[in-house]
């Protein structure tokens, strides 16, 4: 929890409480149904939770802001995302329907008023998104295509509107074959552990 204070500073005590829950939810959920490995729930805060949220070191969602989670696993980045921004709405959707179910018990047990979850695809999603979100589910080129008419024309955020990617590694083979234009956010600049050295966020607009 401590590394969450760390780079989060101005905290509410709820969202304290919140985030400080994740550890005893996420150890007792995984252990009735795997949603993340063994030494990732020793790492939680840092491998999941501040990983998610590096989103909003690139973007600040603004108040009723829509976000698409599309394979959301346990939850991520949708969950760490809907305690940093309890003004906005969160819509997180995954194939796998015992993935949601942690989803649901674990945003019940948060009380978070903000989060929906649905047993869907991408494409199956209703509504259209601000930003669609997402962590290690497809290549670029394929998930634009799923979720590019997901994208409401109307832009509030300093980013415009389209999907934020929590990418890793050499992504130049990936992103050429995006024909459009993108932008690489580098997480070492935000974060100082190990991990993030290779860590990204990829914007891509996909909206007039």
């Amino acid at each position: 929890m401590e590394i969450i204070e760390k780079y989060f500073p101005q905290l509410t005590p709820t969202q304290k409480a919140q985030f400080g829950e994740l550890g005893e939810l996420y150890a007792y959920w995984n252990a009735q149904i795997n949603v993340i490995s063994r030494q990732d729930v020793e790492n939680l805060y840092e491998r999941h939770v501040l990983h998610s949220l590096s989103i909003a070191k690139v973007v600040k969602f603004r108040e009723f802001a829509s976000i698409l989670d599309v394979g959301t696993g346990g939850g991520f980045p949708g969950i760490p995302l809907a305690i940093m921004f309890p003004e906005a709405e969160f819509h997180l959707v995954d194939s796998i329907g015992k993935k949601i179910k942690v989803v649901e018990e674990v945003s019940k047990a948060l009380g978070l008023a903000n989060l929906r979850a649905q047993h869907c695809r991408a494409e199956q999603a209703d509504g259209t998104y601000d930003f669609v979100v997402t962590r290690a589910v497809a290549r670029i080129t394929p998930l634009s295509g799923w979720v590019r008419h997901k994208i409401s024309p109307n832009h509030v955020h300093t980013l415009r509107n389209g999907i934020l990617a929590l990418k890793g590694g050499d992504l130049e083979e990936e992103m050429a074959e995006l024909k459009r234009k993108y932008r690489i956010f580098e997480l070492y600049e935000f974060f100082e552990e190990e991990f993030f050295e290779t860590k990204k966020v990829v914007h891509v607009p996909l909206s007039n």
